[in-house]
C-alpha cells in the first residue's frame, strides 16, 4: 500500500494569486496563527481562528468566495486543512508559504 494514496492534496495559492482574488472579492482568509501573532500583523480582512482551538464547524460561511487558510509558513494551515478534511468540510486551500510569503511579496499588512 502506498501511504497517502487517495488522500486529497491541499491546494495552494501564491501570495500574488491570493492578493488578486482578494482585490476581486473572490476570497476570504482565515488565519490560524495564535492571537498575538495575528495582532502583530495579518492579511487585510483576515479572520483569526487559532489552530489551538480550531474547529472546521466554526468556519465562517464564505458565500460565493473561496475560503483560504493561512498561518506563518504553511505548516499549521496544512494541519487545519487536515482537520477540515476529517470533518468532511469542503475547505482545501491555503496560502503557500503562509504569512511569511505574503510579507516577502511586499503585500499590504494590517495590524
Amino acid at each position: 500500500m502506498v501511504f497517502g494514496f487517495g488522500r486529497k492534496q491541499h491546494r495552494e495559492l501564491s501570495a500574488r494569486q491570493l492578493d488578486s482574488m482578494l482585490q476581486q472579492g473572490r476570497a476570504m482568509v482565515v488565519d490560524v496563527r495564535e492571537p498575538d501573532e495575528f495582532a502583530a500583523g495579518h492579511i487585510p480582512g483576515a479572520i483569526n481562528m487559532p489552530l489551538s482551538g480550531f474547529r472546521a464547524s466554526q468556519l465562517p460561511d464564505p458565500g460565493d468566495k473561496l475560503l483560504v487558510l493561512n498561518c506563518a509558513a504553511g505548516r499549521r494551515s496544512a494541519l487545519a486543512l487536515d482537520k477540515c478534511a476529517a470533518a468532511q468540510a469542503a475547505i482545501d486551500t491555503h496560502l503557500a508559504g503562509g504569512f511569511g510569503a505574503w510579507r516577502a511579496a511586499g503585500l499590504a499588512v494590517e495590524v
